[in-house]
């Protein structure tokens, strides 16, 4: 039926079945689970069939399903029923520390689970596509004066040439998101309804694109859904919302209250996955759609995203060096014609390249797309937290058996004696290793599910359980046995290696401490290990911190503070005047600007960069830099500080070919005074009338660019500067809410302020120094936990001789230094090593920053103040129960 291997039952599974199986029930446990793997094998793959098969196999390893015609087996039987009797009495008549180990695992595995769960997602993303192998995506990287980078946006005909022009591309297709088109946040109603709703994921795109996605469709003809013009597919989510309990294929869709721009419903899709970059819930055609006069066929102006599906054995090395082609047939000969001399200087540096789909989120390409990525830096940096974590709970684990070795070497001397090998022994505690092991994964899994919810807000996610998924199940039965091996190997040899004579003797005393220092070195490595990393992560908290409190408080050149932003503004079309004066008709209103141009990064903020040229000056050397239209009002509103000349003035109509420029434009142009000098751009000439101070507009991870401003429409958001004097901001808020409702009655207002989408910019730094905290204080309080544990034996060993102290006369202070001193030397070496692995980690991190603190002293410091406080508080309690014991107690037995 199935010849070969590949599709044949796990030879060796069966052999070692028939081993331990009873030969009553062999033939028809065979039948069974040949049976269940060939139905496995034609609904899923040979690898998933075959793991189940293992699975059963393993699912049958129990008492009544053994052999039972041989003796051996009973005794193996018995032999494991006995060592784990043993173990279980260990771990119940040890509550403490078999809490504290249990406990440290526990954490250390949630940690684990939370972060694998974290990882898988940001791994797998765009990996559902069926031919996502074949996907691509077309980015081109070009040089133009000192500007460098790589790009993803393209003309509009680029999609349909390559497919025209390249036999190895089996389809093409592209997507325009660009805010200034209509894409990404409008207003949406149904065409029988007057009320709108605002959508963020609006996108428009070809029937290509469907089909190199193979998007499913619920409703609807995927072979033609978006190949007549006005058509829009919508996804499930959003046809419940706008159509509920009603076929929604043919309703008609307005955006922005315009009524022209109707679209027709023609399918209905699945929701994307939270694993795909691309994620919208309407998709509008681009079929016979040109945003301006001549886009279609317009090679100068790149506002695309576009994808290919290459043909089965495609080079794509070679495909990509082929595409040079197009630069010499498409894009140089209208830039030739039209005398650009900036844009033939660029377009001839440039290269293209093709980016599989599955590598567009984490972009280690790093190109620029204006996309949500995720970031592999910090997929590593978690997935090393977690694992050092679990490590410092593993060590706990050594450390404490190798530790408590004398409680159990009389035990292994006995037993050695009645005739018990060392590989008994060491299965013995290995077993013991398991049933700790067990425990802790069961409660891991417990404190994971219950942080879960705190975890997905920490990170931004939305993660789940994949309790359906074979690698998560598999995972979970092979973690208790890797993790109890990982940590019981060393004790389980360590322990089992005891000279019997020597043991029954008393050479080998408690605590090891007489068994030489090589144990006791390695219990102290154990601790620096953990305190070391409790100290990075720490010190990496305190700097992650002092750069979000800098980049909050630095002064900025503009006035981000109670600063209203109203957002979707652009409906209100040629009344938006109007509304801005009645604005400015509100007590407590000083100023109010209309433009989509602001100082922050965000949703639905414009941005347009260019090339400014002077006067005499050739057009290949342009000064890159961005080029804002703005109102009379923007620089007073946003508090801009004007250091030459004046500010726009509604009263002056020569301001509509006027400009402001930033003080680096004028620096990047050599103008010593600009004030009246002639500037261009692709618009036309400008005059500069005023010069203002650099201010922030993007991250600070960027320098300050040259930046140019003049009076053009840009609709898209209203910024209402608020008196500083305004006490009750909720009157304020419902004033303006009421005059936008005598404007746009059937769309609700949307507001933010500018502080907040300052702050936003840095939700990821934000995010960064919560997850050290967090990890910080787990790490933290795992490494307490095992120096709780070990201080607490090391005092119960030395007893007699703190004993003896104060019946010589020690204080309760001599006796505390006595015991605490050791401890605070390692704290001290692990501040010693964690110092250049935290300043070169940090200073790492803070070259992202072009604006960022600087790393003192101090912050070591701190952070080896804060450690040394943490071990005496752990340490301390049992430390001053030592000392405040009666000495009697203990000598009595002498």
């Amino acid at each position: 039926m199935h010849p070969d291997s590949d599709h044949m039952p796990p030879q060796f599974a069966q052999r070692f079945l028939l081993w331990f199986l009873r030969n009553d029930l062999a033939e028809e446990v065979l039948g069974d689970l040949e049976e269940k793997f060939y139905d496995q094998l034609e609904e899923k793959s040979s690898f998933r069939a075959k793991l189940n098969y293992w699975f059963q196999v393993f699912h049958y390893l129990r008492p009544f399903a053994i052999r039972k015609s041989k003796s051996i087996y009973l005794n193996h039987y018995a032999m494991f029923q006995s060592y784990f009797k043993i173990g279980w009495r260990n771990l119940s008549r040890q509550k403490m520390y078999s809490s504290i180990k249990i406990g440290g695992f526990a954490i250390g595995i949630a940690a684990c689970l939370l972060i694998a769960l974290f990882i898988h997602q940001e791994l797998s993303y765009d990996r559902y596509f069926p031919n996502g192998d074949r996907i691509y995506r077309v980015f081109r990287e070009a040089t133009f004066n000192e500007y460098s980078g790589k790009g993803a946006f393209f003309p509009s005909p680029f999609a349909a040439t390559l497919q025209e022009d390249y036999p190895e591309i089996e389809l093409a297709g592209s997507y325009n998101q660009v805010p200034l088109f209509g894409a990404g946040s409008n207003e949406v109603r149904r065409a029988d309804k007057p009320e709108s709703s605002h959508e963020d994921n609006i996108v428009f795109a070809d029937q290509s694109l469907l089909d190199i996605f193979h998007v499913p469709f619920l409703y609807g003809n995927p072979a033609n859904a978006l190949s007549e013009p006005n058509t829009i597919v919508i996804t499930k989510s959003k046809a419940d919302k706008y159509f509920p309990d009603e076929g929604p294929l043919g309703k008609i869709l307005i955006l922005n209250n315009d009524a022209s721009k109707q679209y027709t419903v023609t399918g209905v899709v699945s929701d994307f996955p939270v694993t795909s970059h691309f994620r919208y819930d309407f998709l509008i055609s681009l079929t016979g759609k040109e945003f301006y006069p001549g886009e279609m066929t317009n090679w100068r102006n790149d506002n695309y995203f576009t994808y290919i599906l290459v043909r089965e054995g495609t080079d794509v090395a070679a495909l990509e060096q082929k595409l040079s082609a197009m630069i010499e047939n498409y894009f140089l000969p209208p830039r030739i014609e039209a005398g650009q001399a900036e844009d033939i200087a660029w377009v001839k540096s440039m290269s293209f390249g093709l980016q599989p789909v599955q590598d567009i989120y984490l972009n280690i390409d790093e190109i620029s797309d204006n996309l949500n990525h995720g970031d592999i830096r910090y997929i590593l940096l978690f997935g090393a937290i977690a694992i050092i974590i679990l490590l410092i709970a593993c060590m706990n684990f050594i450390n404490l058996s190798t530790a408590r070795s004398a409680n159990r070497a009389r035990e292994v001397g006995i037993r050695k004696v009645v005739g018990s090998q060392r590989g008994s022994l060491i299965k013995q505690f290995l077993t013991e290793s398991f049933i700790f092991s067990f425990f802790s994964f069961a409660i891991g899994i417990a404190l994971a599910a219950l942080l879960l919810p705190y975890f997905n807000l920490l990170f931004a996610k939305s993660l789940v359980f994949p309790w359906n998924e074979w690698w998560w199940i598999s995972g979970l039965i092979a973690g208790p046995l890797l993790t109890g091996l990982l940590a019981g190997f060393y004790p389980a040899f360590y322990l089992s290696s005891f000279k019997p004579i020597k043991v029954l003797k008393g050479n080998v005393s408690q605590g090891g401490r007489r068994s030489g220092s090589k144990t006791s070195s390695m219990r102290n490595a154990l601790v620096i290990f953990q305190f070391t990393i409790s100290i990075i992560l720490i010190v990496s908290t305190l700097i992650i911190d002092r750069q979000m409190y800098y980049i909050l408080n630095k002064k900025l050149g503009f006035d981000k503070d109670q600063i209203l932003l109203l957002q979707g503004t652009h409906t209100l079309a040629d009344k938006i005047n109007t509304f801005k004066n009645e604005l400015l008709r509100l007590p407590h209103v000083s100023s109010a600007s209309i433009s989509g141009y602001l100082p922050v990064e965000g949703e639905g903020v414009n941005r347009n960069n260019g090339g400014w040229t002077k006067e005499g000056m050739n057009p290949e050397e342009a000064v890159s830099g961005q080029q804002w239209s703005v109102d009379p009002n923007y620089v007073k509103t946003m508090g801009l500080n004007i250091v030459q000349g004046r500010d726009f003035s509604a009263l002056m109509p020569s301001d509509s070919q006027a400009v402001i420029i930033n003080k680096s434009l004028a620096k990047a142009l050599n103008f010593e005074d600009p004030i009246g000098k002639q500037i261009a751009n692709y618009l036309g000439e400008w005059t500069v009338i005023g010069v203002v101070e650099d201010f922030h507009f993007e991250s600070l991870k960027k320098e300050i660019r040259p930046l140019g401003m003049y009076i053009r429409p840009s609709l898209n958001t209203v910024a209402v500067k608020i008196n500083t004097t305004t006490t009750d901001m909720a009157a304020m808020i419902q004033s303006v809410t009421t005059l936008w409702n005598e404007f746009s009655p059937n769309q609700s207002i949307r507001y933010t302020f500018l502080d907040q989408g300052y702050a936003q910019m840095y939700d990821d730094v934000r995010r960064i120094g919560s997850i050290f905290k967090i990890f910080a204080i787990l790490a933290i309080i795992v490494a307490c936990l095992g120096l709780f544990a070990l201080s607490s034996f090391m005092i119960e060993q030395r007893g007699k001789e703190i004993s003896i102290r104060l019946v010589l006369g020690a204080s309760i202070n001599n006796i505390f230094i006595l015991l605490t001193r050791n401890f605070l030397k390692l704290v001290l070496i692990a501040l010693i090593f964690a110092i250049p692995i935290a300043w070169y980690m940090m200073q790492r991190w803070l070259e992202d920053y072009k604006y960022r603190i600087h790393i003192n002293w101090n912050v070591f410091l701190l952070a080896g103040l804060m450690a040394a406080l943490i071990a005496i508080l752990t340490i301390s309690y049992q430390s001053i129960r030592a000392a405040l014991m009666n000495p009697v107690d203990s000598l009595r037995s002498e």
